[in-house]
């Protein structure tokens, strides 16, 4: 190679780094959506609903399997209901499923429950906020969203492309290269999410490869709205969920947070999803506040922060990793205050089987951080996933709560994914706090069934190789957590 042809290729693979780089900072730190990581007001109101979804059985092999599904009756009950609206933003829904068991049939019949509703009422405003996981990234149609605006539903596939990367070195690649073709139309890689369902075509799959997502699952109607951890995926169906319904004026802000993602994503402007009339009240026993990304993490960590000893802080979760909540909960355990926690064990995805990550690691973390003062159950998935996104802070005789869609890693609480919790102040004596209170003393303590287990029971000789590989995970930020 000639000297001038060398200078040619270092000055291009030069000006691509550079490119590289900045493309990086930029669709890291970029300015996000207009109305995207929302915080409400906090809203007087004297009625909030639990509702649960829990498989559990009496042993680790399954014997006596129960399943108690209630959330998406709910939701179906709500639709049956509405009269003016139906406004839902839910990830994933989907029929398919690898397993050899009958799982609920979750997709096919909320949409038959929304194609009764618009048939009943033809002028209805329903509108279907979802992910483009749900056509597997362009890849194939969903015959379920196909249905939904045959008859004349707005269905609505987040851009995601607007949203900040959570995933720089690989994202850099996609932004400057993968992204700007379709590199082979055919669709014919496998698809990660069941083997029944339709292939990837390449271009696909390098966009599903830049993970991130509308991870919202919340249901609105003009008289109640619902935030839930619960997809209408049929295999999810036996996952364990939480899910709270509320009323009154706090619908405005729920349809305010998902009109900007409606609007960022049509390019439509203005007032786009519709409201209702109704007064605020200075009366009612709780506050409620719905908040999205990262205002999540920033009610957590404020009400984390300030517990002190004799403070008790429970936690359900899928998955726990962010390094900021890791830290707090710590330094709480370290002041004092009481703090359990029940995790999923990360061990199978849809029948797969997984590797711990990140539970297990930060598990070990966690104890060895406050001398074992933090106290931790694993739930005993003998089917499905301990799916939750439950938090109790119990400070005085105030509790707050977070529940919804977020789980505590940073793709879900740094501003990347879209995500949808409501938090609630409550008075320790009210009967929200002590049916959530049930519902976590019945799996810490068994007393029915054999819900959690040990925390023994998944730390092993591999979690330290594990918290290796955690680390370079979170340094590299090459997660799909």
């Amino acid at each position: 190679m000639t000297k001038r042809k060398r200078m040619i290729m270092w000055t291009a693979i030069g000006v691509y780094f550079t490119v590289y780089i900045g493309v990086i900072i930029y669709h890291t730190y970029k300015q996000l959506p207009k109305g995207i990581s929302y915080e409400g007001e906090l809203r007087k109101t004297e009625d909030i609903e639990v509702f649960t979804d829990l498989t559990y059985a009496k042993n680790q092999d399954g014997d006596g399997t129960v399943h108690e599904n209630y959330i998406f009756d709910e939701v179906y009950s709500m639709i049956e209901a509405a009269e003016e609206f139906v406004v839902l933003d839910l990830f994933l829904m989907d029929h398919y499923v690898d397993q050899d068991i009958e799982f609920p049939k979750i997709a096919e019949t909320l949409t038959t429950k929304l194609l009764d509703k618009k048939k009943e009422n033809p002028k209805m405003k329903i509108v279907f906020i979802t992910d483009p996981l749900n056509t597997g990234y362009g890849s194939y149609e969903s015959k379920w969203f196909k249905k939904l605006v045959d008859a004349g539903v707005e269905v609505v596939y987040t851009d995601l492309d607007q949203l900040r990367d959570s995933m720089p070195l690989y994202s850099g690649l996609y932004r400057t290269l993968f992204r700007w073709g379709d590199i082979g139309g055919k669709s014919w890689i496998p698809n990660a999410m069941s083997s029944e369902a339709p292939k990837l075509r390449l271009a696909s799959y390098v966009t599903l490869m830049n993970v991130k997502a509308n991870h919202r699952k919340v249901i609105v109607t003009e008289q109640a709205g619902l935030v839930s951890s619960s997809n209408p995926h049929d295999a999810s169906g036996f996952h364990g969920n939480v899910a709270l319904k509320v009323s009154g004026t706090i619908i405005n802000d729920l349809l305010e947070a998902e009109e900007a993602v409606f609007n960022y994503s049509t390019g439509q402007t203005g007032q786009t999803l519709p409201r209702i009339e109704v007064q605020e009240t200075n009366e009612g026993q709780y506050r409620v506040q719905y908040v999205t990304e990262q205002k999540i993490k920033d009610v957590l960590l404020k009400n984390l922060t300030s517990a002190e000893k004799g403070d008790r802080v429970r936690i359900g979760m899928y998955f726990i990793a962010e390094p900021d909540v890791v830290k707090a909960l710590t330094k709480a355990a370290k002041r004092g205050v009481e703090i359990k926690l029940i995790l999923d064990p990360n061990e199978n995805s849809f029948g797969n089987d997984k590797s711990g990550l990140p539970n297990r690691p930060v598990v070990q973390k966690l104890l060895e951080d406050s001398e074992e003062t933090i106290e931790v159950r694993w739930y005993n998935t003998v089917v499905g996933q301990y799916h939750t996104k439950l938090i109790m802070i119990e400070k005085g005789e105030t509790v707050n709560i977070l529940n919804g869609s977020a789980n505590l890693t940073e793709r879900t609480l740094d501003n990347y994914n879209l995500e949808s919790d409501l938090h609630v102040i409550a008075p320790k004596d009210s009967e929200l706090v002590k049916e959530l209170d049930a519902y976590f003393e019945r799996l810490w303590k068994n007393e029915d069934a054999l819900y959690t287990l040990d925390v023994n029971e998944y730390q092993s000789a591999m979690t330290r190789p594990q918290r290796v590989i955690y680390a370079l995970q979170e340094w590299l930020k090459l997660t799909s957590y």
